[in-house]
């Protein structure tokens, strides 16, 4: 597997899912506004610790960044977050509904 291939396709995939440019997201990150163009276009490596704040940035996290199966990871990370408050026969009551969704 091309690790760096999977990389920057998976940035713009998450980054156009968001719905922001790559020098928007350049300067959201504080970085100047081609920083982005640069890791997507092959030329820059991404760090690690830029990885961390970009999973913040997408609100995700590095578990679900690595996972393309996901096709939209930002969705599914808030829909947990909503339900981590939630009593037990709620969140059985929404995981119900999904079946039954994901059935019709």
């Amino acid at each position: 597997m091309d690790y760096v291939r999977f990389l920057r396709d998976r940035i713009t995939h998450l980054r156009l899912k968001k719905g922001v440019s790559e020098y928007q997201m350049s300067l959201s990150l504080g970085h100047s506004r081609s920083y982005i163009q640069g890791i997507t276009s092959g030329r820059k490596l991404l760090s690690f610790t830029e990885f961390f704040y970009m999973c913040d940035y997408f609100e995700i996290s590095p578990k679900d960044f690595f996972d393309d199966g996901i096709v939209n990871p930002i969705l599914i990370q808030k829909a947990v977050d909503g339900m981590k408050d939630m009593h037990d026969k709620d969140v059985i009551t929404l995981i119900y509904l999904i079946d039954r969704l994901k059935d019709s």
